[in-house]
């Protein structure tokens, strides 16, 4: 006589692999008594992925501004006019010399700071100084330009 079959629930074995391991019912993930202990990869990885979010939350934060169209009667043109005088098509996108990256839309020119401002520094000790090839700034002191300061945050 054959013993009666039951369906076996358990976890089956699986061809996802975490860093070349293959789970199996056999293999049993670390619980409470057998912590594993992150690995120096891990970390990376970790630190990584709050350096990214940082940077998303960070640019939420831009500075933006809008110059709106000056609208004559009938003038229904498909270009702005900067500050400089220079026109540029409707939904086009530049950079200015200042680091701000300005978009031309229908309701005028919207500009937005692209480089990243340095806060919570020590500001008497020390000076900040923008590339404006890069859009970038560098916090150095001021009696020693060649030496670089703590920055607490930056703004974009």
């Amino acid at each position: 006589m054959q013993a009666p079959h039951h369906e076996n629930n358990s976890l089956k074995t699986s061809s996802l692999c975490t860093k070349g391991v293959q789970f199996s019912p056999s293999r049993r993930l670390p619980g409470p008594a057998q912590t594993a202990i992150p690995s120096t990869r891990n970390q990376k990885v970790l630190l990584g992925s709050l350096m990214v979010l940082a940077t998303f939350v960070t640019l939420c934060n831009a500075q933006c501004y809008i110059m709106p169209k000056t609208h004559f009667p009938n003038d229904f043109s498909d270009e702005c006019k900067d500050a400089n005088g220079i026109t540029h098509p409707l939904n086009s996108k530049w950079k200015t010399k200042n680091c701000e990256e300005c978009f031309c839309i229908q309701e005028g020119i919207h500009c937005c700071n692209i480089a990243a401002i340095p806060m919570n520094y020590d500001t008497v000790k020390c000076e900040k100084i923008l590339d404006k090839e890069t859009c970038s700034y560098t916090v150095v002191e001021r009696k020693d330009p060649e030496k670089t300061c703590d920055v607490g945050g930056w703004v974009v």
